[in-house]
This record gives structure tokens, sequence and C-alpha cells, in this order.
């Protein structure tokens, strides 16, 4: 009776270790299934991190994909260009698939800039380009850590206040310079307007670039016995009664690389052409709309400049704070037909017609 009994417990015993082993195999089927399940997901999930929060990340090829936060102050001809000219070189030189850009445009406001790049620094961007000289200034503030290119910028010694500037800002920043010789623009005034004897010099005051420009211009043209009075502005508000009053004082008004008036280029235009005041610009993309002349550079061909040095910077080719500032590699003398012969206005030789829409 006894082994009968003990026989009958053996056998349960076993019964039950069976069925816990089906219990378990079932569980680690059920979690390995679970966990090919969330396998599968894992690499979506840290690619969608990754592009919100920025950084180098690889590719299931092995390849390096890098992400780029550009800041934009305001839209317009010049500033366009030179962030395509960035794009394209940055593409050409790392591929497509290897670089994100996330682009952003301030419309205009300095303190958007700002909000812009603290977004890109939240999200930890590989390099910044920063297009134009409150974006440049923006990104400065922002951070000291991540690459900082600017572009469209004319002058960083003064962008930056910076009182040894010579030529390499070191630290995180470089990038490239839109200054035309200044000495050429007042030279162009001359060329075109011997008989003229007071020029105006339009500019936004909030623009330290600008008031470089028109500073250096005002200090060539006296020396060529011109009279020059500065005509500042605040904002786009109050363009519009600075050029009224400019245009009935002055004989020409010069009008630097200035963000401000580019984005405002018909107020120019709808006041000093009624007035017949001719303008002289600092850019291409003003001279387009409302001046007659401009001693022009290609916003393009300084944002290709500024995308190679940016693809240097990422693959690991060049140290930044050891970049000097780079600068367009030819000048020409462009003039707009339909405002010359508006104005009455001969052109010398050696202009070239700008191309306008």
């Amino acid at each position: 009776m006894k082994k009968k009994l003990l026989a009958l417990l053996l056998s349960a015993v076993m019964v039950c270790s069976m069925a816990g082993c089906g219990n378990s195999s079932n569980d680690t089927a059920a979690n390995n299934t679970s966990s090919a399940d969330s396998g599968s997901n894992v690499p979506e999930t840290s690619a969608a991190e990754n592009t919100v929060s920025g950084g180098d990340t690889a590719d299931q090829t092995g390849n390096t994909t890098y992400t780029v936060g550009i800041c934009q102050l305001v839209q317009h001809d010049a500033l366009d260009a030179a962030t395509k000219g960035f794009k394209d070189a940055l593409i050409e030189e790392l591929g497509a698939d290897n670089v994100v850009f996330d682009e952003q445009n301030a419309q205009g406001e300095s303190n958007t800039c700002s909000t812009i790049v603290n977004s890109f620094v939240s999200s930890n961007v590989d390099l910044i380009l920063a297009n134009a000289t409150p974006a440049l200034q923006a990104a400065a503030a922002g951070t000291n850590e991540i690459p900082i290119l600017g572009t469209s910028v004319t002058e960083y010694g003064v962008a930056l206040d910076l009182d040894d500037f010579n030529g390499t800002v070191g630290g995180n920043i470089s990038g490239t310079s839109d200054l035309a010789p200044l000495d050429g623009q007042a030279d162009m005034i001359q060329e075109i307007f011997p008989d003229a004897k007071t020029v105006g010099l339009l500019y936004c005051s909030a623009e330290a670039n600008s008031q470089y420009q028109v500073d250096a211009v005002k200090g060539y043209l006296e020396e060529k016995g011109y009279e020059c009075k500065y005509y500042a502005f605040s904002d786009s508000n109050d363009l519009s009664a600075v050029t009224t009053t400019a245009s009935s004082e002055v004989d020409v008004i010069y009008v630097p690389t200035d963000n401000t008036v580019a984005n405002n280029t018909e107020i120019v235009y709808n006041i000093c052409m009624p007035a017949k005041v001719p303008v002289i610009a600092g850019e291409e993309g003003i001279c387009k709309v409302c001046a007659v002349a401009t001693l022009s550079i290609s916003y393009y061909d300084i944002g290709v400049g500024t995308g190679k040095m940016a693809a240097k910077i990422l693959k690991g080719e060049s140290n930044i704070s050891e970049m000097p500032i780079e600068y367009a590699p030819t000048f020409t003398k462009k003039y707009n037909p339909a405002i010359c012969e508006e104005l009455g206005i001969t052109i010398p030789d050696g202009y070239e017609a700008v191309e306008t829409e």
C-alpha cells in the first residue's frame, strides 16, 4: 500500500513538473515574440529620436548622418541664394542621404533668431549655419560648443564686437563674408554721377554691418569731394519716412548690403523713382528692384564656399577655430537697364545687366 501511494505521489510530481515546463516554454515564446516586435521598432524609434535630438548618427550602411541647423534672418534673393549654395555644396560633399537640414527663417526678427538657435542647441545639431549678421550674433550667444558658420555677414569683427579681429574669429565660429570693396562702390558713384554734390547714406541703424559700410563709404566719398548725409531708420516701420526725407535732400542715395532694405525694396523704389533720385546698392538683390547699379558678388558662390567649409569641419578635416573668414573671389559691376532708362542715365562701358524677373 505504501509503495502504491509513493508511486502515485511520484507520478503527480512528474505531471506538475511537465505542466510547469509547458507554461515556461509558452511564456518564453511569448516573450521572444514581444522582443522581436520591439526589436523591429527600435531602429525606427531611434531614427525618429535622432531626427528630433540631432547629433551625428550612423545608418545601416555605416555612413554617418549629420544634422545641420540653418537660421536665416529673412527671405530675400541674396540670403536665399546663399542658403541654396550652402546646401548644394554640402550635399555634394557628403551625399544627400548623409545630411539632414533643419531650415528655419526668422522673418526679419532678431529675437526669433535667438529662439531658433536655442532650438538647435537643445536638439544638439552637428553644425549651425547663421545666414546674416543677426543670425550670427544669436548663434554666438547661444552656444560656444556647436560649430557655427556665418554667411552673408559683411564684417565679422564688427558683427561680433571683436577688438582684435585679424581675419580669424577663433573658438567655434568661422564663415564667409559678403563684403564687396567699399572703395570700389565709392568709385562707382563717382563714375556714374560725377556731377552730383550730395550723397544720402540710407541704412538700418539696428544692423551693425550696415553702419560699418556707410561709415567707410562716407570716408571714401568725402575724399572725392562729395557731401554725405546719414539717413538711418530703426526698422521697416520708419523706412518710408526716412527715404522720403532723403530723396528730397540729396542727389544720389547709397544703400549698403542692408537686410531691412533688401526685404523692403518696393518701398524705396516707390519713393525714389517719382522723385527721380537714383540709388546705388551694395548688393544685386536690391539693385534688381530699386537701384541703378551695384558692385556685385554671387551670394550663391559664397554659400557654396560655406558649404565646403562645413564639410571639412564635419568630416574632421579642419578645425573651425583655425579657419579664416573667406571672401567672394570675384566682383562684377552690374546695372539695372529698366531703371537707368526711366531715369535717363547712361551707364559707362564694362557693366553687366542684372537679370530681373
